[in-house]
């Protein structure tokens, strides 16, 4: 019975993202040789963060209440509205500390492979919002779903005469040059800035 019980949770920890099965059975092995409060405190973490969160109705970010602390922030730039594919590129755009504008979750990217059309994402929502807003930053990521559904949310917006931006693409800091893909040097040479 217990070696069932230990392949039942190696076997939900491995649906997580990038947890193979090793992995799973490593970290089923670490949960149960923890105290039983630290086990209980992470499901219950589990358990309340799924059952508590909600989708902002303004934004799409994960929070508690009927807005997320972003959109209800007066002292953030209403007029500049930052796209992101889902919370965790809004999370990684709030670490650098720089962005002070709201934000549009899309909650997935064009994939006519996989059958996401733009009906799928958050697209309408983005649009109905726009009132007093002067720029839109696009910042999907710069693979071929992410470029496409940029492009496509960029000719719904080109009539509307607001700044349309993209985030800038190129080398990371750290990296080699002879590691880096064609695609990403070329953006890296587009998108060149003065040395001051």
């Amino acid at each position: 019975m217990a070696a069932d019980a230990l392949q039942r949770l190696a076997a939900e920890l491995s649906k997580l993202p990038g947890v193979g099965r090793k992995s799973a059975q490593r970290l089923a092995y670490h949960i149960l040789s923890r105290p039983e409060e630290e086990a209980r405190a992470l499901a219950e973490a589990i358990l309340s963060a799924r059952l508590g969160l909600r989708h902002c109705r303004v934004c799409g970010n994960y929070t508690e209440g009927e807005l997320c602390p972003i959109c209800e922030d007066q002292g953030r730039d209403h007029g500049l509205i930052c796209v992101v594919r889902d919370p965790r590129d809004l999370n990684a755009m709030e670490r650098t500390r720089e962005y002070k504008g709201l934000y549009h979750v899309l909650h997935g990217v064009l994939s006519p492979m996989e059958g996401v059309r733009p009906s799928d994402i958050r697209i309408d929502e983005l649009l109905a919002r726009l009132e007093g807003v002067r720029e839109v930053i696009l910042a999907t990521n710069p693979d071929a779903e992410g470029e496409a559904t940029a492009a496509y949310i960029a000719a719904l917006l080109r009539p509307l005469g607001l700044i349309i931006s993209r985030i800038a693409h190129g080398v990371p800091i750290g990296s080699d040059l002879e590691y880096t893909d064609e695609i990403t040097l070329s953006r890296a040479l587009r998108g060149r800035t003065g040395m001051d």
